[in-house]
């Protein structure tokens, strides 16, 4: 049966479900346990029969609301959600005949988006372990709530999807997204907070697998044929517009935070500047669509992995400088850099062990940027300008946090003269005269380069540098030059 064929079926057995059935009937993600967003209007919604009035009363309040189902049966209502707190609350439906959800928390709410490394759970994947996982296990952060979308395809947008949410433990936690778990962990711990997550993933995904039809007809080449795309990719995850349709478009209703991200494997090879582009245009839907603003979209940078061009290819780097590029043309976004995550043994291994820093790290960015954390060091290092004098090239940084992580021993940098040959070179800190800290630089040479015309750092495939900031943030993989 092809998709089109599925799809039709479940829409007239819904139309049927929702046209004669005289109960409230809410979507999955309004159920027991959830996590509703604290201090905010929280929109609630589900279906009935056309024309009937749901009255919503809440355990909190003394407030009621009402909503009218329109001719398709559907209704949604905002409710004013209370302060964070650990105390169970309720919800009450009410039709005629009263449905209550049960065992809520108020708390904060984000999305974890993109594809494997976002999907991969604590227990990790065959062959793809997680550090520390028993530890994890077993000091499983109580507060902590998820619930995973089935990673599911569709050719229309879809408004619900078969979950629930799981209340973290030693007997769940193991299943939860590890990046969004290790997240939310630290950020239930900094703002004694409950924190939900809802995981909205699909390992291999493209980021056009997640944008929508308006978007891809209008500003892409993308055939979204679906009766055709199997002739045209080798993958069903590398499809696009339908992941998005089933997997991520069953949430836009939610009230959420913001959002966080992990993807750009399957984009490796892009042409300049088209991942950046659509990256962008992600952005602006999923905020368009989720209706609460320029919530805060924080996302990390691909880890060092040898490509189809090798270890000293650049495919991978060229796609994590478009990531880089991305940050500035996102508001209210920040990317955390993966570079030193990943181990020496890593380098045919798409699925990094260090899963915890990758969360924390963006913790720090919400910490930061959205929870007023100002002494929390969030921004990863980044290449400023270079000046060449007398064969060194001097290189100054941005968010420095006042100092750089080691005196010696810089590994990653490289040279290159007029020739294009980059060479190894030495990195050593110099202190120029002066009390301006751009006089703050590293001198960066090679006895095999006489006259010095661009810089690079890790910018390969897989090579992993040790140097960064005072807070302990990698330096941004960069390159001077813009040859091909």
């Amino acid at each position: 049966m092809d998709m089109n064929k599925r799809f039709l079926m479940f829409a007239a057995a819904a139309s049927m479900f929702f046209g004669t059935s005289a109960k409230v009937k809410l979507p999955h993600l309004i159920s027991d346990g959830m996590v509703i967003q604290q201090q905010s209007d929280v929109r609630l919604w589900g279906w009935d029969k056309p024309g009937k009035t749901i009255k919503v009363t809440t355990s909190w309040s003394s407030a009621s609301y009402e909503a009218k189902t329109d001719k398709q049966g559907k209704w949604l209502v905002y409710v004013k959600s209370p302060e964070a707190s650990f105390t169970p609350l309720s919800v009450t439906f009410d039709d005629g005949e009263p449905v209550t959800v049960n065992n809520i928390l108020a708390g904060e709410v984000w999305v974890c988006a993109g594809q494997s490394n976002m999907e991969m759970p604590v227990k990790g994947f065959g062959q793809c372990p997680v550090v520390n996982y028993n530890l994890e296990v077993l000091n499983a952060a109580d507060g902590v709530r998820s619930a995973k979308i089935p990673s599911r395809m569709s050719t229309k947008p879809l408004d619900d999807a078969d979950t629930s949410w799981r209340i973290s433990s030693p007997q769940t936690v193991s299943e939860f997204s590890a990046t969004g778990y290790f997240f939310a962990k630290l950020v239930r711990k900094a703002l004694n907070v409950p924190v939900g997550i809802i995981e909205a993933n699909k390992g291999g995904s493209r980021v056009e697998s997640w944008i929508d039809e308006d978007n891809l007809t209008k500003y892409t080449k993308e055939n979204l044929d679906s009766t055709t795309m199997k002739d045209r990719f080798e993958w069903d995850f590398h499809y696009p517009l339908l992941w998005g349709n089933a997997t991520f478009h069953p949430i836009l209703n939610y009230t959420v935070k913001g959002i966080l991200y992990y993807q750009g494997c399957s984009n490796v090879g892009d042409p300049a500047g088209q991942y950046t582009e659509r990256l962008k245009m992600l952005v602006e839907q999923w905020r368009r669509d989720f209706k609460e603003g320029e919530i805060p979209f924080y996302f990390v940078q691909i880890a060092p992995y040898v490509y189809g061009d090798g270890v000293e290819g650049t495919s991978g780097a060229k796609l994590r400088e478009q990531q880089f590029n991305a940050t500035k043309v996102i508001p209210n976004s920040g990317m955390v850099c993966t570079n030193d995550l990943v181990f020496p043994y890593e380098k045919g291994q798409i699925h990094p062990a260090q899963k915890q820093q990758v969360g924390e790290r963006l913790a720090f960015l919400a910490l930061n940027k959205t929870y007023g954390f100002k002494t929390v060091i969030c921004d990863n290092m980044t290449y400023r300008d270079m000046i060449v004098q007398e064969g060194t090239a001097y290189l100054a940084f941005d968010n420095m946090a006042e100092g750089y992580n080691r005196w010696e021993d810089i590994q990653g940098f490289e040279v290159a003269g007029e020739d294009r040959v980059f060479h190894k070179a030495t990195a050593v800190k110099f202190w120029a005269p002066g009390n301006d800290p751009r006089s703050e630089r590293i001198a960066v040479s090679s006895p095999e380069v006489k006259k010095p015309v661009a810089v690079r750092y890790c910018f390969k495939n897989f090579e992993i540098g040790n140097f960064g900031n005072q807070g302990g943030l990698p330096l941004v993989p960069f390159r001077t030059d813009n040859w091909e």
